[in-house]
């Protein structure tokens, strides 16, 4: 009887033990799903999460608006890098929020302006203005006499980083900005087309933005390669959020489902100077 039992518990464990082996076979063999991500190369790499790039595009778009320096934009980059991540956090240390952590206690704005990235780039940089002799201080000092830390020196462990994401965003690299989505966007259609104009308009200012006839996209008009890179880039950095597929400028194009900027066919390319701007159709 107890020889019985035993046989029939091994034989259980047997058959429990092929199912699990089964089950792995069969689990390893489907496709993983791709978490989105983005790849910057710009005389270095860096690696981002989508939110963190687009972020990242969001800070350097604002300086170039306000018409500051690339300097400073490396330095505003390194700061958000320090204390946020590049996340919108809604806490903090006290009462601190956003990309650069600030305080309304302190007089940098309401929690609500806070926390709204372009809101957040701009009153940085206007404190920076204010610091005498910024732009030939290190990173880490320019960003300490704005921000006050208790860690002054934390701030350049980001600077190189800063560097390569600056350099592409400013356009001074080619295809520099690539990032891997999935293939469920957040919205499509008109409302994606809509979505990234708005976007466009509150990070880069009166853009000559033009919607595309079939409403799946628009164009914008660069005065030179290195413009039109910053919007190309921006564009893929916003992605994610704003339902864009492919993005074209020049002779390449990046695809949300490729990840990469490839060449594009003749029939493709855009010949006019301008960046065009795909989003996902209605489904």
């Amino acid at each position: 009887m107890r020889k019985g039992v035993v046989g029939g518990v091994a034989a259980l464990a047997a058959v429990a033990a092929l199912g699990v082996w089964a089950g792995r076979t069969w689990v390893s063999d489907l496709p993983l799903p791709r978490t989105p991500s983005c790849t910057v190369r710009a005389g270095g790499q860096v690696t981002l999460d989508v939110t963190q790039m687009a972020n990242a595009a969001t800070i350097t778009a604002i300086g170039v608006r306000d018409g500051m320096p690339e300097r400073a934009v490396v330095i505003a980059l390194a700061t958000a890098y320090q204390e946020s991540r590049l996340e919108n956090l809604r806490h903090g240390d006290r009462d601190s929020l956003g990309l650069f952590q600030q305080r309304p206690s302190k007089g940098w704005g309401t929690p609500e302006q806070i926390n709204d990235p372009r809101y957040s780039a701009a009153t940085f940089y206007a404190a920076l203005k204010k610091v005498k002799g910024w732009e030939k201080m290190r990173v880490t000092d320019a960003a300490q006499r704005v921000q006050r830390s208790a860690y002054p020196e934390a701030y350049e462990r980001w600077a190189d980083q800063s560097v390569v994401l600056a350099e592409a965003l400013l356009g001074k690299a080619t295809g520099a900005v690539a990032c891997e989505l999935g293939n469920t966007p957040k919205v499509r259609g008109g409302a994606a087309a809509r979505a990234v104009a708005e976007a466009l308009r509150l990070d880069w200012g009166d853009l000559p933005a033009v919607a595309q006839p079939d409403a799946l996209g628009l164009s914008v008009g660069a005065p030179d390669a290195r413009a039109g890179w910053q919007y190309a880039h921006w564009l893929v950095a916003h992605a994610e959020d704003h339902g864009v597929r492919r993005v074209r400028f020049g002779t390449l194009q990046w695809t949300a489902g490729k990840g990469v900027w490839n060449t594009a066919k003749d029939s493709e390319a855009a010949g006019d100077g301008s960046v065009l701007a795909e989003v996902y159709a209605d489904a």
